[in-house]
């Protein structure tokens, strides 16, 4: 099982895959081999997404597709986006139930 780490600045934890942008995250997602993601909010350019992105793509996976989500987690340091994200994975938490 794969541990995905969202981030374009902070080194990658040892035992992590790297992923830049949320279509990566995703992708990986779909493959349905991911155990946890550790997601960064501000990604260098929000016009190819967040990591927020990512949450909402997991949201509508679970709700639409029964899709079960993996362990996430929030390491942003932007405090106003890490509270919305975790709203969000509240929210998919209790969807997933």
């Amino acid at each position: 099982m794969l541990k995905v780490f969202l981030d374009d600045e902070r080194p990658t934890p040892a035992g992590w895959v790297r992923c830049y942008w949320p279509n990566e995250v995703i992708e990986l997602l779909r493959t349905e081999t991911v155990s946890r993601v550790s997601l960064d909010h501000d990604l260098g350019d929000d016009a190819r997404g967040t990591g927020y992105d990512v949450l909402l793509w997991i949201e509508q996976a679970v709700v639409l597709s029964g899709f079960k989500p993996p362990i996430l987690q929030v390491h942003s340091a932007n405090s106003s986006a890490r509270q919305r994200m975790l709203a969000a994975i509240e929210q998919i938490e209790r969807l997933a139930r």
